[in-house]
């Protein structure tokens, strides 16, 4: 497998939105692809994620934080996996990172355990001012 490469951060004010991408094309074979982010002297915390459409339900998962504000997404042609953030806090704050697990290891459900991911971008930071 290749690199993931994120882009899209930056600084925006309170209410804005902005929009992540993370290039996967050399991920075809992905079980599960998720946002992640974290935060100075934070645990990494997992904001979406999106099960393989040929494997489990085509349902998004979202952190309670995120839930109605951020959109995950993927382009299958382009292969390109978005996160959508709208409606952004101070809280939001964060290097954002995208993952992919290939091996099934975020199976029934465990979508937000950063140990399932196997492959990790570099990140790319978020900074939201007040």
């Amino acid at each position: 497998h290749g690199l993931l490469v994120e882009s899209g951060g930056g600084s925006v004010q309170a209410g804005g939105s902005l929009r992540l991408s993370c290039g996967v094309s050399d991920f075809a074979d992905s079980y599960c692809m998720a946002w992640f982010r974290q935060a100075p002297g934070k645990e990494r915390e997992g904001v979406a994620a999106l099960y393989s459409l040929d494997t489990i339900s085509r349902t998004p998962y979202y952190s309670d934080s995120v839930r109605g504000r951020f959109t995950i997404s993927r382009d299958n042609n382009e292969m390109i996996l978005y996160l959508q953030m709208n409606d952004l806090k101070a809280e939001d704050t964060a290097m954002y990172y995208c993952a992919v697990d290939v091996g099934g290891f975020t199976f029934n459900g465990a979508w937000s355990r950063a140990d399932g991911y196997g492959y990790w971008g570099q990140g790319t930071q978020v900074t939201v001012s007040s």
